[in-house]
């Protein structure tokens, strides 16, 4: 009996898209298996397309997380929107992630006293980007955060309304917090990238470079440390970035703009112990990345109303359309 012939490889650029919060970067880092993208629970985290690449079985799969598309009040907001457009409109196939409500803050009373529940009904924002979504490439629905919802049952009226809304290749419920179903969302993913040669080496990662991440890195640590609107007035600048020689340590200055002095005087903090926390909580994540010991310095600076001006959101990376 002869043995099975191997099975052609596959290669695919997938993009996540999605509301901002729905778990797209979470998604992401579980199918990685490393943390590569920063999350946190502030809207619009995820500001550029990052991608990461799964070698699953014969598929390459390229993952592109995206900005979470949303009502722009901002320069800012309106690059991200277009950079995540732009980012479906070249995909090979699209992962759209959606989130099961959480019933604890959801009012759901019945009509009368004795009645059944109102079933669960997609929300509004899922409704306006599936119909923006394009039909050229096949689209797999992922519910995540399945785990809020004890009774799966209360789920099926709602996967049952998503999937009248438009033909779905593949329907995964999933928490990506807790790795549970991710491995089947590449399953299904798999199937669908086109027959092609690998284009990354096992590996690698993601094609971003290192300095790219060790801003987010320090952004991240702003999200954690800070509330109200200092984290989304806040860019992370790399100014300085020394590979060592050999086994030394790698050197990165960075600066943090804000937009006004009050913002910075909250991201210093009493005794610069604000700053010294978000930078060394930010470098022992650039250390696990890079494998070596990590100097890091950082600055703050006011630049008013960067987010606003194009020639600054330029400067600091933000760059209209680009993916990669």
């Amino acid at each position: 009996m002869e043995p099975d012939a191997p099975l052609p490889k596959r290669s695919g650029r997938v993009t996540l898209v999605g509301r901002p919060n729905v778990g797209k970067s979470t998604l992401l880092n579980a199918a990685l298996g490393h943390p590569l993208a920063i999350v946190s629970p502030t809207p619009q985290t995820t500001r550029d397309a990052i991608l990461g690449v799964v070698h699953h079985g014969p598929a390459e799969i390229a993952l592109l997380d995206t900005p979470g598309l949303h009502r722009p009040r901002t320069e800012l907001g309106r690059v991200m929107n277009q950079a995540a457009r732009e980012a479906a409109r070249t995909a090979d196939v699209i992962v759209f992630v959606t989130e099961a409500p959480d019933l604890t803050r959801v009012r759901r009373a019945p009509a009368k006293e004795g009645e059944d529940l109102p079933p669960l009904r997609p929300h509004p924002g899922d409704l306006a980007l599936l119909a923006d979504l394009g039909s050229e490439a096949p689209v797999v629905f992922v519910l995540n955060k399945v785990d809020r919802v004890r009774d799966k049952a209360q789920l099926l009226p709602l996967l049952d309304a998503f999937a009248k809304l438009r033909e779905f290749a593949a329907i995964v419920p999933i928490s990506a917090l807790r790795e549970d179903g991710v491995q089947r969302v590449l399953d299904e993913v798999a199937k669908l990238c086109p027959e092609a040669e690998w284009g990354f080496s096992p590996d690698e990662l993601t094609d971003r470079p290192t300095r790219f991440f060790a801003a987010e890195y320090v952004r991240e640590q702003i999200l954690r440390a800070t509330q109200a609107e200092v984290p989304h007035a806040s860019a992370v600048q790399i100014e300085r970035y020394v590979e060592p020689t050999g086994d030394g340590a790698l050197h990165i200055d960075a600066t943090i703009h804000v937009e006004r002095p009050g913002q910075k005087k909250i991201l210093i903090g009493a005794g610069a112990e604000q700053l010294k926390r978000i930078g060394t909580e930010a470098r022992l994540r650039i250390e696990e990345l890079v494998g070596r010991q990590v100097n890091l310095k950082l600055w703050v600076r006011v630049t008013p109303e960067w987010r606003e001006s194009l020639q600054r959101l330029e400067e600091l990376g933000y760059n209209k359309g680009e993916t990669s």
